[in-house]
């Protein structure tokens, strides 16, 4: 049930035609695993501890970095050297204390999902290694996926369900490098924004999502495309999932 003051924080979304009470408490039942809570993970973890999500689970390693602010929005100068996961949660409940948010430092790892359901993982790490993992845990936990990568102005985007969709390992093999480490700020920010409105959607039911999709948005050139995806029959790690 929704607070009288949860109802006000929230009041612009039952201005939303077709949002009810009944989108806005399946966003507060939702319980969401965020890996990293850097350049993606700001917008997404700030938007969805506003959006009204009740559960929030996320995990970053990292201290804050000078170099880290101008994308890792929810830092500023005085938080250099200060562990990511501590400042960002302390962020977080003030912009909504009703929300349960556990924050984790330390590597990602397969146990840190061995005593909690999560309705969606979502991918906000910048390393193809990490993010293989992520996957290898949605495919053996049956959880979906929200996959994002960001670089200079370019972004990629898709929501990877077990059994119904490829695996991030179809499109993207294991050993694929990052291509570089550049990037306009502002880029992470339009990447989180858009993974943090996939997992609203698709958490609340509502709207058409990126299932089977990848969305590529190229701000240099102004462009958003979509394409379809397939799965890869020789994969090695999706392809013995019924479909």
């Amino acid at each position: 049930m929704l607070s009288d003051i949860e109802l006000q924080l929230l009041k612009r979304h039952f201005e939303i035609q077709g949002w009810d009470i009944s989108k806005q408490e399946a966003l507060k039942n939702s319980s969401v695993f965020i890996a990293g809570a850097g350049g993606l993970g700001s917008p997404v973890l700030f938007y969805l501890a506003a959006a009204g999500i009740g559960n929030i689970k996320f995990c970053d390693r990292d201290v804050v970095d000078l170099s880290n602010l101008n994308r890792q929005i929810l830092y500023t100068i005085s938080d250099a050297g200060k562990p990511k996961a501590h400042i960002a949660r302390e962020r977080l409940l003030q912009l909504n204390s009703f929300a349960k948010i556990q924050s984790l430092k330390e590597e990602i790892n397969e146990s840190l999902f061995e005593d909690e359901h999560f309705d969606l993982i979502i991918d906000c790490v910048d390393n193809f290694e990490t993010r293989h993992l992520l996957n290898k845990i949605s495919i053996k936990k049956n959880i979906p996926l929200l996959h994002a990568g960001v670089t200079e102005f370019y972004c990629q985007v898709t929501l990877l369900i077990p059994g119904q969709t490829p695996c991030l390992a179809c499109f993207l093999p294991e050993g694929t490098k990052n291509s570089g480490k550049g990037i306009v700020g502002a880029m992470a920010g339009i990447a989180g924004s858009i993974q943090a409105l996939e997992a609203i959607k698709f958490l609340s039911k509502t709207g058409e999502s990126l299932v089977g999709k990848i969305l590529f948005v190229d701000m240099k050139n102004i462009s958003f495309n979509t394409m379809n995806i397939k799965v890869n029959p020789k994969c090695k790690i999706c392809s013995h999932l019924a479909r």
